[in-house]
């Protein structure tokens, strides 16, 4: 079996369990490596699911889902409310503005046309806020730092035998690259590939550096994110495209309509 072919037929697992758990789904997306081209041998095929409240839940005012799901083969599911989605899609956040480019998906064809102009103009809602967009960038290169040594379940065995988590340092130095061709306006599918793939793979998996060079590697890196931020800021102006703002609200109204009406039995 193919790269895609088992990428997608692990995607269509977790769209079914994600159904049998009762929940609407607008689409299913890959998250995390292979989007980045980073992935290697053993790497887990994790997703993010776009969820549809009912209208019981909307009505009465559930909290909207946001969750992640383990799948038994410990991968993962991040599970999100329609509304939430579109807010993180707002705040800029790479991990979910990525699901925007990525050529590994599921829809559920009662939405595939109502999302679409998602899909259409993507580049312009990867950059809606660019101020957002460089703070996102910023923010997660300093969490990816401050886990670099943190013993979390999965990492334990790494963190015992490195002494810190590759992956961390590789994502950081990914961020910076990422960052850099970002503010030079380059389209945001190709700065989500690195041009040093090689390189940050072997990061990845601890081939690199020593303890104390990944530490000296990760606070220079995150000094460098955070000089370019400054700069950037100093030199520009905010920018909120209100007119991709409209175009997201239209869509999440369209779809919720779309759903509401289906439930209720009412005919289009």
């Amino acid at each position: 079996m193919n790269k895609k072919d088992k990428i997608m037929k692990r995607l269509q697992e977790h769209y079914d369990e994600v159904e049998k758990m009762g929940y609407e789904i607008v689409g299913v997306f890959l998250q995390g490596s292979q989007n980045y081209e980073l992935d290697h041998d053993g790497s887990d095929i994790d997703s993010k699911a776009i969820l549809l409240p009912t209208f019981e839940h909307f009505v009465l005012r559930d909290k909207e889902v946001s969750t992640t799901h383990v799948m038994p083969n410990n991968e993962h599911v991040d599970l999100k409310d329609i509304r939430l989605m579109f807010e993180s899609f707002k705040k800029q956040n790479v991990n979910f503005v990525e699901i925007l480019f990525t050529e590994y998906k599921i829809m559920n064809p009662k939405y595939t046309e109502l999302y679409q102009p998602m899909f259409d103009n993507a580049e312009s809602i990867a950059r809606y806020n660019n101020f957002a967009g460089v703070n996102c960038i910023a923010g997660m290169a300093m969490e990816k730092f401050k886990a670099l040594e943190h013993p979390y379940p999965a990492t334990m065995d790494k963190i015992k035998k490195y002494g810190y988590d590759g992956k961390q340092l590789s994502h950081e130095l990914r961020l910076l690259e990422f960052l850099g061709r970002y503010i030079k306006g380059e389209p945001y599918a190709d700065c989500l590939i690195s041009k040093e793939r090689e390189f940050l793979i072997d990061v990845k998996t601890n081939k690199m550096y020593n303890l104390d060079m990944a530490r000296t590697v990760g606070k220079y890196t995150l000094d460098c994110i955070n000089i370019l931020k400054k700069k950037y800021m100093e030199e520009n102006q905010v920018v909120v495209n209100k007119e991709v703002e409209r175009l997201m609200y239209n869509v999440l109204v369209n779809i919720m309509r779309h759903s509401f009406r289906a439930e209720l039995g009412i005919k289009t």
